[in-house]
């Protein structure tokens, strides 16, 4: 695979930011070009706690707010290039998680219950604003495949940090802290409680 800029977003639990990375891979190797954290605005903070709730007008408050966070994806990733001096026809795709509003998986659905997961920031308008391909919808690609949707760092932990021969375990403090085992070919990882989503 020829070398590659990506540009990834993510904004968590806690809502304090949108952090941009902008790296360059060939498939085996990762480097980090730049990154910006994008401060989230209070009123998009509150709006999104707000969806947390449900009420009478849920869906037309998310649809909105599906909006207006893929506007500030979008501008996260414009101001990331400007920053990095990069043009924004250089990069192959965004990936960008989304905010995630609800979480119910596998483990937390009652027999009664389809597990699902929803997180906004419409890539659609991400694409359209950066004229940059954007993928998304992780979480529930792997609720899909069989998965729990998250925690889905060790997917990640195990392509940059697996050693043959090696143990080892990463801890990932965001806004829930997850926990990764890395044993030679043999990946775990779970949620472990609470992160930034207390201390914020």
């Amino acid at each position: 695979m020829p070398d590659a800029m990506l540009v990834g977003l993510m904004s968590g639990t806690s809502m304090d930011a949108i952090d941009a990375a902008l790296v360059r891979t060939n498939g085996k190797h990762l480097e980090l070009l730049d990154c910006l954290e994008y401060p989230m605005p209070p009123q998009c903070r509150r709006d999104i706690a707000d969806l947390s709730h449900s009420d009478h007008q849920e869906i037309e408050r998310m649809g909105q707010l599906d909006r207006r966070l893929g506007r500030l994806f979008a501008q996260a990733t414009l101001d990331l290039l400007a920053q990095a001096g990069v043009d924004r026809s250089l990069v192959r795709a965004i990936g960008s998680h989304g905010q995630t509003i609800r979480h119910r998986p596998p483990s937390a659905a009652t027999s009664d219950d389809a597990p699902f997961t929803l997180q906004i920031g419409d890539p659609n308008t991400i694409a359209e604003i950066t004229g940059i391909t954007t993928v998304a919808d992780f979480r529930r690609r792997d609720l899909a495949a069989g998965g729990e949707g998250a925690p889905l760092a060790p997917a990640f932990h195990a392509a940059v940090f697996s050693t043959p021969g090696k143990r080892r375990a990463i801890v990932n403090i965001g806004g829930i802290a997850n926990v990764t085992l890395l044993d030679n070919d043999k990946v775990l990882g779970f949620d472990c409680g609470p992160g930034n989503t207390l201390l914020d």
